[in-house]
């Protein structure tokens, strides 16, 4: 896939589903009594391996397009599949499942691709195994494939030493199944989408400062769930306009929880102009139309408490700041080396490519902005916010930017390249 220079971005554009909230809606839906219905659901690569899963362990679940209908069997509902089951490249999946899965009367294995089975899992399978869950890493190196052999749980009050959604719904998903209370706390508050909808779905949840809190559950009852526009698939454009001269982007219907959407403070510390229109509540999730045009930016940091508002947003944020004034610098996102790729390293040697001036740290990077860049081959290391990201920077660089492995953003954006092409002026 090559891009070029563009002379500018006008339109309006509607994006795929929240990808975080439709992986969760099915497995919800899943252990629910009754039939849930999903608007919105994304269509990529990743949730429609948590719908395998789910199918193999014996839920209906019919997929209509931009409408899903899952057939739950209640919390107990869930049968032993026929063989391994297969995560994809899906993250996501495979933690939250492993939640579940360590509460139910068989023993599953949860394998993926090459990519996942190098991600690390002992940040879920410790908690769990706390619990009362037997889990193995089947290579024995804290990674997949997982055997889990389910069991009774006891609530625990677990101290999470990183900030993650993941890690966290993990825990919480179990905890429906413990014998009493379970706890989580974090550094910082991660994404809070499986509260809100744990409790659009019967449960009781809390949170108490950086402490979420679930009780024990007898149901889910089955609801209707319609999934926001994805602030994560929102990023690329939001950065495009901001950063292609003469430009002006609306983008419909996007959710802008608190604790997902750190990428409008980022804009507004920049100097981006941006403005929320439409504000509104789907599901329990807030939403908005997002309006932006092009910006004289600064840097900033990035930083704390922030950082898990925006980890997936981050390398996009970084192709943005090579177009900013002055340096930006990003700290405390060491969570970036264990993506799809390592982040950190491949935005890095990317950048530099295309003549940025651009130093990796530990936990983040360093971006000195200003300097004009060039077209560059670019190896996405088939991490799909990677080639986004590029494909983006492309529009802002002279000559041809080309870059490897573009396919990859199937898996949370099969559109991307289409939706984009749209909006191009040249």
């Amino acid at each position: 896939m090559k891009f070029t220079r563009a002379k500018r971005l006008r339109g309006q554009i509607s994006i795929p589903g929240d990808k975080s909230i439709s992986h969760r809606s099915v497995m919800f839906g899943s252990i629910a009594s009754g039939t849930t219905q999903i608007c919105h659901y994304l269509q990529g690569a990743d949730c429609l391996s948590t719908i395998s899963c789910f199918q193999k362990m014996g839920i209906a679940i019919e997929n209509k397009g931009d409408t899903v209908l899952v057939h739950g069997k209640g919390m107990r509902g869930l049968t032993c599949p026929d063989s391994a089951l297969d995560c994809g490249n899906s993250g996501t999946t495979m933690r939250l499942i492993s939640g579940i899965l360590a509460a139910q009367d068989f023993s599953v294995t949860l394998t993926g691709d090459a990519s996942i089975q190098r991600r690390p899992m002992k940040r879920v399978m410790e908690p769990l195994t706390l619990m009362g869950a037997a889990i193995t890493s089947v290579p024995d190196n804290g990674c997949a494939p997982l055997t889990i052999r389910g069991g009774a749980l006891c609530g625990i009050h677990y101290t999470s030493p990183v900030a993650s959604a993941q890690v966290k719904s993990a825990i919480l998903l179990a905890g429906l199944y413990a014998d009493g209370q379970t706890r989580v706390t974090e550094p910082w508050v991660s994404r809070d989408h499986s509260e809100i909808m744990l409790k659009h779905f019967g449960a009781h949840v809390s949170r108490e400062g950086t402490t979420a809190v679930i009780s024990p559950a007898r149901e889910l009852y089955a609801n209707k769930v319609v999934v926001p526009g994805d602030i994560s698939s929102a990023a690329y454009f939001l950065c495009a306009g901001l950063m292609v001269p003469n430009s002006q982007i609306l983008i419909r219907d996007v959710g802008i929880n608190p604790t997902r959407a750190g990428i409008l403070t980022v804009i507004k510390a920049m100097g981006g102009q941006i403005q929320l229109l439409n504000q509104h509540t789907t599901s329990g999730e807030p939403a908005a139309d997002i309006l932006v045009s092009s910006s004289s930016l600064h840097g900033t940091v990035i930083q704390g408490a922030l950082i898990p508002t925006l980890i997936d947003e981050l390398p996009v944020i970084a192709a943005m700041a090579c177009f900013a004034q002055g340096d930006t610098v990003i700290r405390d996102a060491a969570e970036l080396k264990v993506k799809e790729s390592d982040r950190i390293a491949v935005m890095a040697r990317n950048l530099s490519a295309m003549g940025a001036d651009v130093e990796a740290t530990n936990d983040g990077m360093i971006i000195h902005g200003g300097k004009p860049l060039h077209g560059a081959v670019i190896d996405s290391c088939l991490d799909h916010r990677i080639a986004m990201t590029f494909a983006v920077a492309g529009l802002c660089a002279d000559g041809e930017t080309s870059i490897l492995g573009a396919e990859c953003v199937n898996i949370s954006y099969p559109g991307f390249y289409e939706d984009l092409g749209r909006l191009i002026e040249r």
